[in-house]
């Protein structure tokens, strides 16, 4: 797993997220959102410390329930879920130390 630099070309169902098994890092935004572009370096450093964390990139905007769903008005939005539940969110982070933080609390005790 790790770090995903690829938007996915469809969004996933909201069931398909709520089954998924261990931790995931939820992203939205949009491959042109300023921001976006910005927090790419940190995710990638921090990601590569959690090789057990699933990336998936969700494309958001427009028309697109998934975000809606999970409430995002901001991009990037990071949700972060343990065995499909959210466990924390982040909106715009940063910097490095706050997403480790985050990802921390999928780690097992």
């Amino acid at each position: 797993m790790g770090f995903n630099p690829l938007y996915a070309a469809s969004e996933p169902k909201r069931s398909e997220i709520q089954g998924l098994a261990g931790p995931t890092l939820l992203e939205f935004g949009t491959p042109w959102c300023g921001h976006c572009r910005a927090v790419q370096p940190l995710l990638a450093a921090v990601l590569a410390e959690h090789e057990s964390v699933r990336h998936l990139k969700i494309e958001d905007g427009k028309g697109r329930r998934l975000g809606r769903g999970f409430r995002v008005t901001l991009w990037p939005t990071l949700v972060l879920l343990s065995d499909g539940q959210e466990v924390a969110r982040l909106v715009r982070p940063g910097d490095a130390a706050v997403i480790r933080r985050a990802l921390a609390q999928l780690e097992p005790i």
